[in-house]
């Protein structure tokens, strides 16, 4: 795995690190046979960036967050670094014309961007963890909103998203985003990420070292 691999070059106009299987548990398909196209929270299409306070949570648990994201591990790219339905689903967000209109280029330029926070977006949306997760394809705009929210720290929990650099511990520096599985107690941590060095959902082995900080969406419980 290089930094490199997982930056893959995509910049609108000021973005240099974008972020953004198989069938998977009950709970994750009951949650992906239904949900809305757009989380009608009438808060979430300002978020991350937003400064005011997230909505409270919806009745979504780390759990079922952590099995629909699971739910998709083996979801490939294609020999573009794109092609996944998480971005053809950030492509049509509204997200997407906010995010492009704040860093410059077009939505078109999403189509084979690096795609972990995508992934991780459309999991939020799928779930209806979004008001409290956010939403976007850059991870370091990401990060500090979770830091804004007073929703930031360095404790891995189920659930959390965890921001990752190959350099440093600086937000500024962030390569790479996940989903926090499990705290391994042995100085790593499992995780569910897109846009892995294989080009595909994964489940990994990931070093607490590289870790920036974690942001936490607000689980029932």
């Amino acid at each position: 795995m290089t930094k490199n691999v997982l930056s893959r070059a995509f910049k609108p106009v000021n973005i240099s690190r974008l972020a953004a299987g198989a069938a998977g548990a009950a709970v994750a398909a009951t949650f992906l046979a239904g949900t809305p196209a757009f989380a009608a929270d009438g808060q979430g299409d300002r978020m991350p960036g937003a400064q005011t306070s997230p909505q409270r949570p919806r009745d979504v648990t780390a759990d079922t967050v952590v099995k629909v994201a699971e739910s998709q591990v083996g979801v490939t790219e294609n020999a573009a670094g794109g092609g996944t339905p998480f971005h053809k689903w950030y492509m049509s967000s509204p997200r997407a014309k906010e995010t492009a209109a704040r860093d410059g280029g077009s939505i078109q330029a999403y189509a084979n961007a690096p795609w972990c926070a995508m992934f991780l977006s459309w999991v939020g949306e799928k779930t209806g963890a979004r008001p409290t997760m956010g939403w976007d394809a850059y991870t370091i705009t990401w990060a500090q909103w979770f830091k804004g929210q007073g929703h930031w720290g360095s404790v891995a929990k189920p659930g959390a998203v965890v921001y990752f650099s190959w350099d440093d511990k600086s937000i500024g520096s962030i390569d790479h985003v996940g989903l926090v599985k499990k705290d391994n107690r042995d100085g790593t941590i499992t995780t569910i990420e897109g846009n892995t060095g294989n080009g595909k959902v994964e489940e990994r082995v990931r070093p607490a070292s590289h870790v920036v900080g974690y942001g936490y969406p607000q689980y029932k419980g």
